[in-house]
């Protein structure tokens, strides 16, 4: 039975059983009562920080949900990639210090019985070794813990980054007659660049507010 409906259960029976009280005591059970239905009703709107993680990535990579999931100590997130036409699961897994082969046993099941071949992984522990060679070879990505739960872009001191699409890459090399090599580089480790999904090969537009010109562009290779 759903909690809200257990709570009006007994808040039936109790009705019952003091009738004829004093209204003193009815008042004190009813602002008790009231009080719970209030706690459990924010309760529910609490999200885990590995959900607000998945919610930011889907916001700034441009991802569309299709679904979501509950399950016992995980959460998963049906996705659609628009640039790459295909669908990927978010993979929450909830308090859990390290994880283990048995944890991305269970996301390998899931991506089996949904016929979903890419998946990400958001959680708030560490990956061990044997996680991390095998989710390599599943295009599985393990989001690291640092991967922030607030949109990074909407500080005042954060450039918006973005991915330039192969057309809007191959005229800019041909503009300024450079190879991407050539280009002032930045690693795919920086927190902005693991954000939005770049990948070595990739070319950023940097884009930085300026009090005196406006706006600023910059590009940058993305390298290891």
């Amino acid at each position: 039975m759903p909690k809200k409906h257990l709570l009006n259960a007994i808040f039936l029976w109790f009705r019952r059983f003091f009738k004829g009280k004093s209204l003193r005591a009815i008042v004190s059970y009813d602002f008790a009562y009231y009080s719970c239905l209030e706690v459990y009703s924010l309760s529910a709107k609490i999200e885990t920080i590995e959900e607000r993680k998945a919610e930011v990535l889907i916001k700034l990579r441009k991802y569309k949900l299709l679904s979501k999931e509950k399950s016992e100590g995980a959460v998963g997130y049906i996705i659609d990639i628009p640039q790459d036409k295909e669908k990927a699961l978010i993979w929450c897994i909830l308090g859990e210090a390290t994880v283990g082969i048995a944890a991305m046993n269970t996301l390998y099941k899931v991506m089996k019985e949904k016929e979903i071949d890419r998946a990400i992984v958001v959680t708030e522990g560490r990956y061990t070794h044997a996680v991390k060679l095998g989710a390599k070879k599943k295009q599985v990505e393990l989001l690291p813990k640092s991967f922030p739960v607030f949109d990074i872009f909407e500080h005042a001191l954060v450039p918006f980054h973005e991915i330039l699409s192969e057309k809007e890459k191959n005229q800019l090399l041909a503009q300024f007659k450079v190879k991407p090599y050539q280009m002032p580089q930045i690693k795919s480790g920086d927190p902005a660049v693991k954000v939005i999904g770049a990948k070595p090969g990739d070319i950023l537009k940097i884009t930085r507010k300026s009090s005196t010109a406006g706006e600023h562009i910059t590009y940058r290779y993305v390298v290891e």
